[in-house]
């Protein structure tokens, strides 16, 4: 690895908890993470360029467009701010111009939390990893319910830029060798631990990435869904 950084255990994620007692997906057990079958649909541009952004910074040089939040305000921030899990969202008015991708999140089945569109500036390895991190999806959460993670749909075609994924180390911190890379071509889609994975998108390309990113709870839609639609 070229660059000189590399988290520590001051960085806020190795707090997030790793093990809990709620419901989780077998299928994301080994690795953490399922690549699907690329979208089956296309999605018009109209989709995310007429939205509203937030300026919200997670994972380098980032705007937000939240479709659905937790009381179905253009907000960026956990839910846990509004005393939530990230579960049992409501559509913003920003879903209302989204009528492919809100069809499409209803359409998994799932319990879902935040649904986002990020759009990313472009950020080499280097400037990436700075930004690598963990998710704390299931604050709040009851034990006895599904474990969140989230789900990916590639929006713009960036087949030189990748999901970069770790796993964590016996010291909490990324484990480079368990370094994966999931290619984020047009209609890619990908589940991920996010709680458990250390991830960061390595963008390399000189124009915007756009993606959506939704929130889900595992159970047995969701595992369903997966399993339908695993490449």
């Amino acid at each position: 690895m070229s660059s000189t950084f590399w988290p520590t255990l001051e960085h806020w994620s190795v707090a997030i908890p790793l093990q809990t007692p709620h419901v989780r997906l077998d299928c994301l057990a080994e690795t953490g993470f399922v690549s699907l079958k690329k979208a089956p649909f296309n999605v018009d541009p109209s989709e995310w360029e007429n939205l509203e952004y937030m300026d919200w910074k997670s994972g380098g040089d980032t705007n937000f467009a939240p479709l659905a939040s937790a009381d179905g305000q253009l907000d960026c921030r956990g839910f846990w701010d509004k005393g939530k899990t990230d579960k049992d969202a409501l559509w913003t008015s920003n879903a209302e111009l989204t009528p492919t991708l809100r069809k499409y999140v209803d359409s998994i089945g799932a319990n879902f939390g935040r649904v986002r569109i990020i759009k990313l500036q472009p950020q080499d390895h280097d400037a990436a990893i700075r930004n690598i991190h963990r998710d704390d999806n299931n604050r709040f959460n009851p034990d006895n319910e599904g474990w969140v993670v989230r789900t990916w749909l590639e929006l713009t075609d960036s087949p030189n830029s990748y999901m970069l994924l770790m796993d964590n180390g016996p010291d909490g911190l990324p484990d480079l060798s368990t370094e994966r890379r999931v290619p984020l071509s047009q209609g890619a889609r990908f589940v991920v631990d996010t709680q458990r994975l250390w991830h960061v998108v390595v963008h390399n390309h000189d124009f915007p990435r756009y993606a959506l990113i939704t929130s889900l709870e595992s159970g047995t839609a969701l595992n369903n869904f997966i399993a339908a639609e695993k490449a």
